[in-house]
């Protein structure tokens, strides 16, 4: 297994906040095809009781892929982006994301799998706002492939 097992219980504490803008929300949802008009016209998201744009639920990804770049970036980690496939990403939303946001997030190193000669890892991000209120769980799963498979192409 390339990835050091040592990683499993590692928390990479929240670096930089994610600014949550109304174009950014706007564009995600167009991305998404995420039509709702409250991710578009701030009005209607005032309508439903929001104080401003109402970002898609997988918004959250922005913010919780910052997170996970802490541990691919880790030079002690062992894991060669170029080998590594996105296996699953689950959400669990505390609150809703809005413009005018300002999130961080914490990763957990929960679990390190060994599969084949290469390892799944589970990770888990809690964004936050900056101020520490609970917005969003996530959770992904990545495979990163062993060297073994150097000859497939």
């Amino acid at each position: 297994m390339s990835v050091n097992p040592d990683l499993l219980g590692r928390v990479y504490p929240a670096a930089a906040v994610y600014d949550v803008g109304r174009e950014k929300i706007r564009e995600f949802a167009q991305a998404v095809k995420a039509s709702h008009p409250a991710h578009f016209d701030v009005e209607a998201a005032r309508a439903l009781g929001y104080p401003d744009l109402l970002a898609p639920p997988t918004f959250a990804i922005i913010v919780a892929q910052r997170a996970d770049a802490l541990l691919i970036q880790d030079q002690d980690s062992g894991i060669d982006f170029s080998r590594v496939v996105h296996a699953e990403q689950r959400f669990t939303h505390h609150r809703p994301i809005v413009a005018g946001d300002a999130l961080q997030a914490e990763l957990h190193v929960d679990a390190i799998r060994a599969m084949g000669g290469g390892a799944m890892i589970t990770t888990r991000a809690e964004i936050t706002t900056a101020d520490g209120q609970a917005v969003a769980t996530t959770t992904s799963a990545i495979l990163v492939r062993g060297q073994e498979n150097e000859g497939e192409k």
